[in-house]
Parts: structure tokens; C-alpha cells; sequence
């Protein structure tokens, strides 16, 4: 049984809405991603902070098989990763 950090679980949640592309300042978030507006809310004046997660984050789940690169022809650190089956069934079990 692996046991992830809060941030880990927030960066796999994450990663199974979408592929994560990089971002400046060694982030990670989906691709083309923009501050969004909650849906109750009438007037549109809480912004939502667009959710980014770190390389370290990143890198982590990866060496535990819960992300994979997703074109392997491309450099590592501008590639594109996804969640895996097994990233899949860990959240199903645990959270």
C-alpha cells in the first residue's frame, strides 16, 4: 500500500481530469487553462485559481508509476504526462 501526501493526491485528482502540460516556474496544469468562475455564482466575481501542481509533485508520482509521459519522442521536461491505470485505481480505493 503506497501512502501519498496531500499534495500528491491533489496532483493525481488532477492529472485524472486531464493531461498536464508545463507551465513557467516548474508547473504543471492542463493545457490552455484559464481562471474560471464558480457556477452558482450569479455575477461571476469569484474568480477560481487555476490548479497547478509542482515538478517535485510531478516527479514523485511518476517514480511510483502513477503518471506516464505521454509521447516519448519529445524531451521530458516539455512532454506532456497522464495518469495511469494504476493512479486510477489508487484513487478509487483510497479517495
Amino acid at each position: 500500500m503506497i501512502e501519498l501526501t496531500p499534495s500528491q493526491v491533489a496532483a493525481l485528482k488532477l492529472a485524472r481530469d486531464g493531461d498536464l502540460y508545463p507551465q513557467p516556474m516548474k508547473k504543471w496544469t492542463h493545457q490552455n487553462a484559464t481562471v474560471t468562475y464558480a457556477k452558482t455564482d450569479r455575477w461571476k466575481e469569484r474568480p477560481q485559481k487555476v490548479k497547478s501542481v509542482t515538478s517535485k509533485a510531478l516527479d514523485e508520482l511518476k517514480a511510483s508509476g502513477f503518471l506516464e509521459r505521454r509521447h516519448l519522442d519529445h524531451d521530458a521536461s516539455k512532454d506532456v504526462y497522464g495518469i495511469t491505470m494504476a493512479g486510477k485505481m489508487w484513487l478509487l480505493k483510497n479517495k
